[in-house]
């Protein structure tokens, strides 16, 4: 215990954290700080361009193995799986509506991709390694979960919209594109082409996940001040209750399959995670009755800064004291 208290205080007091509570208080203080929609969007494909190309050079050095197919397996079993149990959690600890439910258990079997690279700069930190081609385990997790919401709906009566650009929409999702074009540039070039661009992927890489983060934090501000009165205490017992339960799951499989300790802390991770940008935009579409001041705070005023602070030292700890490392 006195382990994980001091992970989640060092990573309490590191400058990602800070910045995002800086924007969250800004926020919560009604202050008129704000991050330029396109600013914002420029950064988030500087992260994910970043973080897919490191991965690529990770895998052209290291090569292809069977733990690779095991992992993208797992991923794809585990996006899918997830939404199942968190619809179950749902309906027992919240009065939500099937639909509701559904649209929520959606956004916590997809994947966090800012969690994630938070969770790689923590391992980064702690000169822990991982397997560079969990970038492409992130990638496969995005889309399945927003499948087995559908299908929760269908199975309630409910009347999930399957429209024709859906499909197209979830595969060819902005982040998934950009995430898997990189690394797949990245595992062409290798090491000589990390060399040639590392001025600027690597060294100004933490500094723009703060400013991220800043926004990220001044957007789950919004959400909490906004949605005063929508949420019961089930509901936010919920999105804390529901990544320590994926989390335990990805524990499991990532020892099952033989990762390393860093590659079973981000499978953690990206289990225990919660989308806010992919499956949203899906939800509109095919699931438009669902309230989006539920979902979206859920995910991202509840679960993503609880990951920040305390479930990402948590799970380090306990993938250390369960893996060895």
């Amino acid at each position: 215990m006195s382990e994980i208290l001091s992970l989640a205080g060092e990573n309490l007091i590191s400058p990602i954290i800070l910045s995002f509570a800086l924007g969250l208080a800004a926020a919560l203080a009604r202050s008129d700080l704000t991050i330029p929609e396109a600013v914002a969007k420029g950064m988030s494909i500087y992260l994910l361009f970043s973080i897919g190309f490191k991965g690529g050079v990770a895998v052209s050095a290291n090569g292809l193995d069977q733990t690779l197919i095991l992992s993208l397996i797992a991923g794809l079993v585990l996006s899918f799986a997830l939404p199942l149990i968190a619809f179950a959690l749902l309906r027992i600890m919240t009065g939500l509506s099937h639909i509701d439910a559904a649209a929520v258990a959606a956004h916590y079997g997809s994947i966090s991709i800012v969690t994630f690279v938070a969770g790689t700069s923590v391992l980064q930190g702690r000169l822990i390694d991982a397997e560079g081609y969990m970038v492409a385990v992130a990638a496969v997790m995005e889309a399945p979960a927003i499948l087995s919401a559908l299908w929760l709906v269908a199975r309630s009566g409910g009347a999930a919209k399957m429209e024709p650009g859906l499909i197209r929409e979830l595969l060819l999702n902005g982040s998934i594109v950009l995430l898997v074009g990189s690394f797949a540039i990245g595992a062409i070039t290798g090491e000589e082409g990390l060399e040639d661009i590392s001025a600027f992927i690597v060294a100004p890489f933490q500094g723009v996940l703060c400013l991220f983060l800043l926004d990220m934090g001044l957007i789950a501000g919004r959400g909490l001040r906004q949605s005063r009165g929508v949420l019961g205490l089930g509901a936010v017992g919920f999105a804390i209750l529901m990544p320590l339960i994926s989390a335990s799951i990805g524990l499991v499989v990532g020892m099952l399959i033989g990762l390393s300790l860093g590659g079973i802390v981000l499978l953690m991770v990206l289990s225990a995670s919660a989308s806010y940008i992919a499956v949203p935009a899906a939800m509109r579409v095919a699931l438009p009755e669902a309230n989006p001041s539920v979902y979206l705070t859920l995910s991202l005023g509840v679960t993503f800064p609880f990951n920040l602070t305390l479930g990402i030292p948590l799970y380090l700890a306990v993938a250390q004291s369960l893996a060895g490392g």
